[in-house]
């Protein structure tokens, strides 16, 4: 009985392990072969998604760093450092990364300041026409009165342009420097764009600026008496610029 048992409890153990390997060979279903080859592609992609994200990243650092040790240059006493790569200090701050200390000591302007524009144009039949001057501080002044929230742009993109070109050329028209090379032309070409946008499509390939200088009247002076008399009348000269209109 011994024997029968262990071979009737055998045998219910080996159809098991039939049935078993029955169900384990059944027929699996196929994939279509799209499916098949996405796991190999995706693989790629996401790798070129992520070296493209480490490298917009790392040259994101790079500029930040570069971008903290030329203002830190700037900004730091002269030593032997920013002397020798001045040239490439003073090209990347000026004239938009520019650092000083008049948010905590302010230096508000003293004088009234009126920068006119005018412009000309050589014909195709080579007369020249010249325009009335156009008052490009007043339109910054409009633009700031009555305004709850005025643009940086509009109170002191003009101003610090002329206030700069001042500081580096002096009461004389001539560049002497780098610097005021590029300050001169980073003013001619606010007036010319501005003229440009004012006059609407018109042609001009040169363009003067004339700055009258006036003093802040006095408080209380009556808003009827004559308007007091100019500090300064600066002309500055002619100035080639690109053609604007066409």
């Amino acid at each position: 009985m011994r024997k029968t048992g262990w071979a009737v409890s055998s045998g219910i153990d080996s159809a098991g392990v039939k049935e078993l390997h029955q169900s384990d060979s059944d027929p699996v279903p196929q994939r279509p072969h799209d499916e098949a080859a996405m796991p190999g592609k995706r693989p790629i992609r996401i790798r070129a998604v992520k070296a493209g994200l480490h490298t917009a990243v790392a040259l994101c650092l790079v500029t930040t760093l570069v971008h903290v040790v030329l203002v830190f240059l700037h900004v730091a006493p002269s030593n032997p450092v920013s002397k020798r790569y001045s040239s490439q200090v003073n090209g990347w701050v000026y004239p938009l990364f520019e650092q000083n200390w008049r948010l905590f000591a302010p230096d508000p302007d003293s004088f009234n300041r009126r920068v006119l524009a005018r412009t000309a144009h050589t014909d195709s039949e080579g007369s020249v026409q010249v325009t009335p001057w156009f008052d490009l501080a007043a339109v910054d002044h409009s633009a700031v009165d009555h305004n709850a929230f005025p643009s940086h742009t509009s109170q002191n993109l003009l101003r610090r342009a002329w206030t700069s070109y001042v500081e580096t050329h002096g009461g004389s028209d001539t560049a002497r420097s780098e610097r005021a090379v590029m300050l001169q032309t980073y003013l001619r070409n606010i007036a010319a764009d501005r003229v440009a946008a004012h006059n609407d499509g018109a042609t001009f390939d040169f363009i003067q600026l004339r700055v009258v200088t006036l003093p802040v009247p006095a408080p209380g002076t009556a808003a009827g008496t004559r308007p007091p008399a100019p500090t300064e009348d600066r002309l500055l000269p002619w100035w080639k610029v690109t053609s604007h209109g066409k």
